[in-house]
């Protein structure tokens, strides 16, 4: 692979990170790309096929998993994979630019663990468990057996959060977005 770097974001389900990632994005077009997530969920109102999400079937999921071409993948909640193409990440650098990640908590992990310092992990936390129940309702994307799935699985992902380069607490939008404004310069421009 040539030699590019990855920003990683991950954080509970509501966090704020798909909204920083689209920041980071608008400031810094110029050498970071986003990196299309496969999913076998359904399409959300307003998301495209290959734009948010390669949307796949569970069956061709699990192929892609059979043959190996998968950076990391993971059955986030039951019957519902999420993975990052090996081919993803070389379509990135093969256009020159470091490869920007908005993914699930455990993900993030394994991405970092695989590329090591190549890889800046950044776990986007909640003001509070609170708030974090309050903006997944405020979505009203969810039943509300879904709403109260994302929120226990939440509890538990909030525990990883020391095990990340980086944790940002998005309580004020523009603090947070000003944060990782620096913290990805300082990383990809030193």
């Amino acid at each position: 692979m040539k030699d590019g770097k990855l920003i990683i974001f991950s954080a509970p389900s509501g966090a704020g990170k798909t909204t920083l990632v689209k920041h980071l994005l608008k400031k810094r077009s110029n050498d970071l790309a986003f990196s299309i997530s496969c999913a076998t969920r359904d399409k959300r109102v307003g998301e495209e096929h290959g734009k948010d999400y390669y949307f796949l079937a569970p069956e061709a999921f699990k192929q892609k998993i059979d043959n190996n071409e998968f950076a990391e993948w993971e059955e986030v909640y039951e019957n519902h994979y999420y993975g990052t193409l090996k081919s993803e990440i070389q379509r990135i650098w093969d256009s020159g630019k470091h490869v920007l990640f908005d993914i699930d908590v455990v993900g993030g992990l394994n991405l970092k663990k695989q590329f090591k310092d190549k890889a800046l992990a950044i776990f986007v936390q909640p003001p509070s468990l609170a708030v974090l129940a309050d903006r997944l309702k405020t979505r009203n994307t969810d039943s509300d057996d879904k709403l109260q799935m994302r929120i226990d699985k939440a509890v538990d992902e909030l525990t990883f959060a020391e095990d990340f380069d980086v944790v940002i607490v998005n309580d004020d939008l523009d603090k947070a977005q000003e944060e990782i404004l620096q913290i990805v310069h300082n990383f990809l421009d030193k």
